[in-house]
């Protein structure tokens, strides 16, 4: 029975399916938009939204730059140190702190969409983009 459980498993153990979702959510803060299967897509929302909540939680933080007091200042290591935990690359980390975190300032969640595109050849498993709305030059309603 599955009583209480949630989330889909993709047939991997929890230390493979954490790998699988750590590299998507470091690729999507990456690239911002890339393209998964439906499934997966739908699931990374839920582990890369929490994350882009770390930088945009400290972004008035960051922007004081050198301003900012020894307590600002262990706030915005303690949020880096929480997005490392799922962020594999430092480019990407670099980049949720100092772009993502100020583009999502005045939205309080939902900073991630799913596009559904096409099946893919071969298997015929159904694909999506899941991008970081707004952050590509479109429109952020």
């Amino acid at each position: 029975m599955r009583h209480r459980l949630s989330g889909r498993q993709f047939n991997r153990d929890a230390p493979a399916r954490a790998a699988l979702f750590n590299n998507l959510v470091t690729a999507l803060l990456t690239y911002g938009r890339i393209e998964t299967t439906e499934a997966k897509a739908k699931e990374l929302g839920r582990y890369a939204d929490p994350i882009i909540w770390w930088g945009v939680s400290v972004q008035e933080l960051v922007a004081k730059g050198d301003k900012a007091t020894p307590a600002e200042k262990a706030k915005i290591v303690h949020a880096q140190r929480m997005a490392r935990q799922t962020v594999t690359t430092r480019v990407a980390l670099a980049k949720l702190f100092a772009e993502i975190g100020p583009h999502f300032a005045t939205r309080k969640g939902g900073y991630t969409r799913v596009l559904k595109t096409r099946i893919r050849k071969g298997d015929a498993a159904p694909m999506a983009f899941v991008e970081l709305v707004g952050l590509n030059g479109q429109p952020t309603a």
